[in-house]
């Protein structure tokens, strides 16, 4: 049985990148061959390198919504900072809302102009609260208009440029956070890949936060994950299919894409379709990879979920073993930090 403590490191607090660096591709990368337990240094853009032609590199074009908004209550003037995370149905949000004792159902909430407001109808765990939404217009311009980027609580710098905490690539509304592997490419990057022959894939996975949150129970196997909303589309299926059929290696980009395609081949026994639904797969070692042979990712929180799902694919001795050469060698860790690809 594993516990949470063995996927716990050291990590000093220098490490974490508080800002992204000017040029996403000149991050540094890691590279890990799980066969031969290399591990070299090198650059992100040098991840060409590591993909042939008739490969498929698969990212997530999800887009992260400016989901956090501060508030306040009409009826006393009292704060509130609330946390969109997913959209559950019509103008009905599960939210964080902090400090969550003043949110009980029933309060009322106002945003900015009056443009927005909202109403907590059903109280959660852990701060957590569905509202309904009341507005007049279109929801995503006046979020767009009053939210701010839900960085992660670990960065304590201001984003100069919200787009940097977006994918260039970023298309489908719906993230309360960035799927951070892909925040390294540039569209440059991208164009010399696809033309080395490699087949650039697109799926979508909403992320939640409930994929950062450090595992608390000892045991991981009693761990529940978040559900977060997937779609992969015919196109993009039948593009997998032919790399597939002719020999190509599947390339995920981040844990996200890694889920998704790792939920459809679960599903399927192993074939890739077309589907969408909601995933709450936990990947932890001892599972048996079905689509994805390789990927790139970034450095994770200790005890994290996804530590434990690199630690699924590579083994946990040799991902650990490459997150302490990380730490020597100072990479940068977490959201803005640098990146390892897996093969």
């Amino acid at each position: 049985m594993l516990s949470t403590e063995d996927f716990d490191f050291d990590l000093p607090e220098e490490l974490i990148a508080q800002t992204p660096l000017k040029d996403r591709t000149s991050s540094r990368l890691l590279v890990l061959n799980r066969e031969t337990k290399e591990i070299e240094d090198k650059h992100f853009h040098d991840i060409i390198d590591e993909l042939n032609a008739g490969d498929a590199l698969v990212m997530n074009d999800t887009r992260v919504l400016p989901a956090r908004l501060y508030g306040e209550k009409p009826e006393t003037g009292g704060h509130l900072e609330v946390l969109l995370l997913t959209n559950t149905q019509g103008d009905t949000w599960e939210t964080l809302i902090k400090p969550a004792k003043r949110a009980k159902v029933g309060t009322k909430i106002n945003f900015g102009d009056g443009r927005l407001s909202a109403t907590v109808v059903e109280e959660l765990e852990h701060g957590g609260r569905i509202v309904t939404f009341n507005y007049e217009g279109i929801f995503l311009e006046i979020l767009e208009s009053l939210g701010e980027m839900p960085l992660p609580p670990y960065i304590k710098e201001r984003l100069e440029d919200p787009e940097r905490y977006q994918t260039v690539y970023a298309k489908e509304n719906g993230s309360a956070a960035a799927p951070t592997a892909g925040l390294h490419f540039t569209q440059e990057l991208l164009e010399r890949i696809q033309s080395k022959g490699v087949k650039l894939v697109y799926l979508t996975l909403h992320v939640g936060l409930g994929t950062f949150r450090p595992v608390s129970v000892e045991n991981i196997s009693e761990h529940e994950m978040h559900s977060e909303f997937y779609r992969l589309t015919e196109e993009a299926a039948e593009q997998l299919n032919k790399v597939r059929e002719t020999g190509g290696k599947i390339v995920a980009v981040g844990t996200t894409s890694i889920r998704t395609l790792e939920t459809i081949g679960t599903k399927f026994d192993g074939q890739i379709k077309a589907d969408s639904g909601w995933t709450d797969i936990f990947i932890t070692p001892g599972y048996e990879f079905k689509v994805v042979q390789a990927f790139s990712t970034n450095f994770h929180l200790p005890k994290s979920t996804l530590v434990m799902l690199v630690s699924a694919f590579a083994g946990r001795d040799l991902t650990l073993a490459a997150y302490q050469h990380a730490i020597d060698e100072r990479y940068r860790f977490f959201s803005f930090g640098d990146a390892m690809f897996v093969k």
